[in-house]
């Protein structure tokens, strides 16, 4: 398409033959067009911005016309070019906080867990909570979940909690647990669990709302500490060209990204969610408190947890669990509660996105979503509501159809398999596993598949996903899981792009290099969509850019 017909396409411009005045140019470029083109069609070269948005795409010389005495040329080298990653599912101010506690990611033993912890400790003040995250006992020799004990040998007088890599247990010291008053026997709380030794004790591990109870207990964060973990987590995201994210933290957090974006260091998009199960009064005051038809922040979409995690065994299933089978999991409303609260949001007019990983989840998540929809359908208020669930990792192969006739989106996280694939068949067995991670299915049945990586459960390394989907394989490519499930590469691309402009209402403004579209786009060292897929795991960011201006650029 020539750069006139592009003029042509949005109204911002007059006729064709006037041309637009522009901010910045960026040439020489091999530019993704994420559409479907002819086979043999050129791509792109070079794009024009003014104010944020796309004015222009053609080749250099068409766009070099636009060239006035103050424009700005940057030359992209001939690297490809494409829309800015938008990650549908993070925890942003999560991923900072992490870098400032102690880091239990990879730890590969109990012992190396316990080593960090200690280093930690010795700078500690007297008395001051130790918190971390991080740790994975699947990978660990026995596969052995810590104790209050392998933490009290090594935090000294701190109280001191621990969550694992999914967020949904944790081990705590005993100091902790005292804290929390759940050391000597106490009835489990609604939707959690507090292991027990055979004496009736807490071992340390809280699963749920039990590690909501300790966890209750920690001092919050300063303003200064809760700036330096977002300003860590902001330049993460920009690292790897996420321009966009969908994000689920406290509301002190988003105050945060307020002050930011007032300042100009708002490197990112951000669409905040707010938590389910709050009260509607504060739900709608928190949505009035900054406008929604702010590009660059705003407040979104419900979050509400039906389950918790496979890894953890809280993940709730229709069937027990294959090496487990006393446990089910834990799942987080009855169904007459979750459907009341959820029509009533719906009515106020927000969004729902429920997490559900387990099969008994998604469908507590589906019923719900049915129940709105009846709802609005007898009171003549139907709308475009655009259900979501989060993760959609074990999935009934009678849900599909489901998801489809309630427009629900898959919003998943295919980073999860690179290391859920080792345990997950022993959690539930080969049968259930052949529509576990079921990417291919969902695009079959014609369910929208948006992409994310939960950050900081996982890397917010968007490579990590678009090779997962594609692959099926382990990042050492040794270990391949249900095959069949693969997408391709342009599929992926348009499930972290498009797929998750969707999920938020915003494909008309983000996931396209197009006239009239934001201005944000991400320049790599190599064409992911010409590779052998093991290398796009090698892939590294040249140049993010949001609203026209780089927020990072390698080697500087």
């Amino acid at each position: 398409m020539s750069l006139f017909l592009l003029m042509l396409s949005t109204n911002s411009l007059g006729a064709a033959d006037k041309k637009p005045s522009t901010d910045i140019l960026f040439i020489n470029g091999n530019i993704y067009p994420n559409v479907e083109v002819r086979p043999g069609t050129p791509r792109s070269q070079a794009i024009a911005v003014r104010g944020g948005r796309i004015v222009a795409v053609g080749s250099n010389d068409e766009i070099l016309k636009l060239k006035r005495g103050d424009t700005q040329v940057i030359d992209l080298g001939g690297h490809f070019v494409m829309p800015g990653f938008n990650d549908a599912h993070v925890h942003l101010a999560s991923g900072g906080m992490e870098l400032l506690q102690v880091d239990l990611l990879g730890v590969k033993s109990l012992a190396e867990m316990q080593q960090r912890i200690a280093d930690h400790a010795k700078t500690a003040p007297a008395g001051e909570w130790l918190t971390g995250r991080g740790w994975d006992h699947t990978l660990w020799p026995g596969e052995k979940l810590p104790t209050r004990e392998d933490m009290d040998a090594v935090t000294g007088n701190h109280p001191a909690i621990f969550t694992r890599v999914d967020g949904h247990i944790a081990v705590a010291n005993t100091a902790a647990l005292k804290a929390a008053g759940i050391f000597n026997k106490v009835p489990d709380p609604h939707g959690g669990k507090i292991d027990r030794d055979a004496n009736g004790e807490a071992t340390g591990i809280v699963r749920e709302t039990a590690k909501e109870l300790v966890l209750a207990k920690v001092p919050k964060p300063s303003l200064a500490t809760r700036r330096r973990g977002i300003e860590l987590a902001l330049a993460n995201a920009a690292r790897w060209g996420i321009t966009s994210l969908q994000d689920f933290s406290d509301w002190e957090d988003f105050l945060v990204y307020e002050e930011f974006e007032k300042q100009g260091k708002l490197t990112v998009r951000i669409s905040e969610w707010l938590p389910f199960n709050q009260p509607l009064q504060l739900l709608d005051d928190h949505r009035a408190h900054h406008p929604a038809e702010d590009a660059m922040l705003h407040t979104a979409m419900l979050k509400g947890f039906m389950d918790g995690s496979l890894g953890s065994r809280t993940a709730a299933l229709n069937a027990p669990y294959s090496d487990d089978p006393s446990n089910k999991g834990l799942p987080q409303y009855e169904q007459p509660t979750l459907n009341k609260m959820a029509v009533e949001r719906s009515i106020a007019g927000f969004q729902l996105g429920f997490h559900a990983i387990g099969d008994a989840a998604a469908q507590m998540a589906l019923n719900a979503f049915a129940e709105v929809q009846r709802d609005a359908r007898e009171n003549h208020r139907e709308r475009d509501f655009r259900f979501r669930i989060e993760h959609d990792q074990v999935i009934d192969a009678n849900q599909f159809d489901q998801f489809r006739s309630l427009g629900v989106i898959a919003s998943v996280q295919p980073c999860h398999l690179l290391t859920d694939m080792n345990w997950v068949v022993e959690r539930i067995g080969s049968e259930r596993a052949k529509t576990s991670y079921p990417w291919a299915s969902f695009l079959k049945y014609g369910v929208p598949l948006a992409f994310g990586t939960d950050y900081p459960v996982e890397p917010i390394n968007p490579f990590r996903g678009l090779y997962a989907a594609v692959t099926r394989k382990n990042e050492a490519g040794t270990k391949e899981f249900f095959p069949e499930q693969k997408i391709s590469i342009e599929q992926a691309i348009a499930a972290y792009t498009t797929g998750s402009a969707y999920a938020q209402y915003a494909e008309k403004e983000k996931g396209r290099i197009a006239v009239g579209m934001l201005a944000d786009f991400v320049v790599l060292d190599r064409d992911p969509t010409k590779i052998p897929p093991a290398e796009i795991l090698k892939t590294q960011v040249l140049r993010t850019v949001v609203g026209g201006e780089t927020v990072y650029e390698a080697g500087k």
